[in-house]
């Protein structure tokens, strides 16, 4: 039989356990992975005692409140605060969504706090994020025409035309979809993945742009498209609730109307 053996940093151990002073009936407990690559240790899981009573309503309060009061190395990210910017993406409660408006009273038991899944990590609950936005890059995510726009307007659309982009201009790039398509964690270096497919979708869908067959061009390939294979966990996370899967398959619908 094959033994299978997890390279020895891979293995999280129990971290500390920090004790809240004044422990009460509101407090809740924080599991948060930490690891710090330049020091050479393993991953751990550290343990919070957070008292709700004098914390706001979402994880990413509590993560403030334990960085602010109790550990102030606790590295993550964060900015609006309002589920907009899209930079507190992280795994909690072992789903992919924005800590700043995930409530902790939708969850039982402690809370559990991990990084976006099968990406490399920085450290503690930030991870890198190169090859994704790279990605995004390489669809050109700008409006493209040759036709002049009109003196001194902007080029106009039609409320129908307009309507075909809702569900897809609200993408935050979060990629909270990406990290959870197995499609992209085995293929992540030449499958776009499907926040940046729905993107590449919402230029093409746009009636003012002008190079929709170069932008089909450039996605017609087995892996850049065609590793979806339509498993839908990028749907069933997004914390937008935008259904990625679906602009997928319209683009693979678009190739397959021009062939």
């Amino acid at each position: 039989m094959v033994q299978l053996t997890l390279p020895a940093n891979s293995r999280v151990a129990e971290g500390r356990h920090h004790r809240s002073a004044d422990a009460g009936a509101k407090t809740r407990l924080f599991k948060i992975y930490r690891y710090d690559p330049d020091s050479g240790r393993t991953p751990r899981l550290d343990t919070f005692e957070v008292d709700l009573a004098t914390c706001g309503p979402m994880v990413l309060d509590a993560l403030i409140k334990i960085k602010n009061e109790i550990d102030p190395t606790l590295t993550f990210r964060r900015s609006c605060r309002e589920g907009v910017c899209g930079s507190c993406a992280m795994n909690i409660d072992g789903t992919n969504t924005l800590a700043c408006t995930k409530p902790i009273a939708d969850i039982r038991g402690p809370v559990a706090v991990y990084p976006l899944p099968h990406m490399p990590v920085v450290k503690d609950l930030v991870t890198d994020l190169t090859v994704p936005y790279a990605q995004y890059a390489s669809i050109q995510p700008w409006l493209q025409a040759t036709t002049p726009p009109p003196t001194n307007r902007e080029r106009r659309q039609s409320i129908e035309d307009r309507a075909e982009l809702d569900g897809l201009w609200e993408c935050v790039l979060c990629f909270c979809c990406q990290t959870s398509c197995p499609s992209y964690w085995w293929n992540g270096d030449r499958y776009l993945g499907p926040a940046v497919l729905l993107q590449a979708y919402r230029w093409i869908a746009d009636s003012r742009d002008e190079f929709t067959g170069e932008r089909l061009d450039d996605l017609e390939d087995p892996f850049r498209l065609y590793r979806c294979h339509t498993i839908m966990n990028c749907t069933n996370t997004c914390p937008k609730g935008l259904n990625p899967g679906r602009a997928i398959g319209e683009i693979k619908a678009a190739l397959a109307r021009r062939r």
